[in-house]
């Protein structure tokens, strides 16, 4: 074993990066046996330099400014763990420039500018790692990139936001409204101050991108992600859809046809005995379909420092196994060739297909029931199965039903005619149902 250790310059010493430094440390030796020699931080930034830090940095060189570690001659590794974009992107590609290899877990940043920055590693003949940028600890990067290298993939499906998890599985489980139970995870720290991009979908659509470009070979395609939230999920669809024998879960979805590729992040009703239905709180789970393995599936921590951690390490002894190697032996970022990366057709939600779960309000009164089935009918939609809500005293009736699957602007213009009858009332609540059972 070499007694040169590999060193490591630190961005960021928040959550994650003191997390890092933490297994660094707590493993070292368990490390420098699967390296062949010692991985140390010799250098880290913060831009508070005062703040007392709940881990040990000694034999550390902390500064404020995340440029100088990108530049300092004595780093061999750049690791940025501050998320953003300004500092983040110009840190990276300012190490890049330098020939020093990059991990990160700025899904955001990847999502948004990977293409450029991958290219700009390519140049410069150096990886840029990002295991930790989804799923947190789950290593679902590598798997899809290397352990199913020998399949060709045709879809993939996950959980992959546990604010957006936790809050959901708290709706379904102890029967909180949307409001209570964001206030739960904002306060046991699930969902930030403003919770805006995790219940938004916006998170979960920066990392389907990722593993959607890494599945099928496509540059990297955020802007073409269709995205909605949980914001309007509302206890009595929690409740509606547990009577129908489903769970709503925030699902991303990548599928490849041979009409292109759909790429949508939305609630979701699943059959409460698929997999998925039951990983209920922050954790992640991800399926992946594969010609010659079939479904396999991943699950495990999805966020909080040391299962972060645990991916950038991984990263970590990957890349610094392969210091100084010829670049053209590195695993390809995107898991294919650079030349190979093809811009294959990316399908408007208008396109896709999908089963679909319709909650109407209406009035209580003869002929309601047929005039819906039969608008349905009408536009060649079937229906899997329908539930009707008697009013409680002067409040009117509660339709829902699942339909069999149907194009999207097929399904829009019979909810548009539907919601355009007299006895229909506004607030219809419609989301989409995956059986995977293709």
């Amino acid at each position: 074993m070499s007694s040169a250790p590999v060193r490591v310059g630190l961005i960021g010493l928040g959550t994650v990066g003191q997390g890092v430094v933490r297994v660094l440390k707590t493993n070292a030796e368990e490390i420098a046996r699967r390296v062949g020699r010692p991985v140390v931080i010799t250098h880290a930034s913060t831009r508070d330099l005062g703040r007392k830090r709940e881990v040990d940095l000694n034999g550390i060189t902390v500064v404020s400014d995340a440029m100088s570690i990108a530049a300092d001659a004595d780093v061999d590794i750049v690791v940025e763990v501050i998320g953003g974009h300004t500092v983040a992107r110009d840190a990276i590609m300012a190490a890049l420039a330098r020939g020093k290899p990059v991990v990160t877990a700025n899904k955001a940043l990847l999502a948004e500018d990977g293409n450029a920055i991958f290219a700009t590693a390519r140049k410069a003949g150096v990886p840029v790692a990002f295991e930790a940028s989804v799923a947190g600890g789950i290593p679902i990067i590598k798997a899809i990139r290397e352990g199913l290298a020998g399949n060709r993939i045709s879809g993939l499906a996950g959980i992959i936001n546990g604010t957006c998890n936790y809050i959901l599985t708290q709706m379904t489980v102890k029967g909180q409204s949307f409001a209570d139970a964001l206030a739960d995870a904002q306060r046991l720290g699930y969902a930030e101050a403003d919770p805006t991009f995790d219940v938004e979908g916006v998170d979960a659509a920066h990392k389907l991108s990722i593993l959607a470009s890494i599945a099928f070979g496509i540059p990297l395609s955020f802007p073409a992600v269709a995205c909605e939230g949980i914001t309007r999920i509302t206890a009595q669809d929690i409740q509606i859809a547990q009577t129908l024998g489903y769970r709503i879960k925030l699902l991303g979805i990548a599928k490849r046809g041979a009409a292109g590729v759909e790429l949508r992040v939305n609630p979701t009703l699943i059959p409460d005995d698929h997999l998925l239905a039951k990983v209920d709180g922050v954790l992640n789970s991800v399926l992946v379909q594969g010609n010659a393995l079939g479904q396999v599936g991943f699950y495990g921590r999805g966020a909080g420092g040391d299962a972060t951690a645990s991916a950038i390490v991984a990263d970590l002894v990957d890349v610094a196994r392969g210091l100084g190697a010829d670049p053209r032996h590195q695993v390809p970022a995107l898991a294919f060739q650079p030349e190979s990366v093809q811009e294959l057709p990316l399908l408007p939600i208008s396109q896709i297909e999908s089963c679909y779960y319709l909650r109407l309000r209406v009035a209580d009164e003869p002929g309601v029931l047929k005039s819906l089935t039969g608008i349905l009918a009408g536009h060649d939609i079937s229906i899997e199965a329908i539930l009707q809500k008697e009013p409680r005293g002067e409040d009117d009736a509660t339709v829902a039903l699942i339909t069999d699957r149907v194009p999207e602007h097929r399904f829009n213009e019979a909810l548009a005619a539907m919601q355009a009858l007299p006895f229909v009332r506004e607030g219809a609540a419609r989301i989409r149902v995956e059986h995977f059972k293709d």
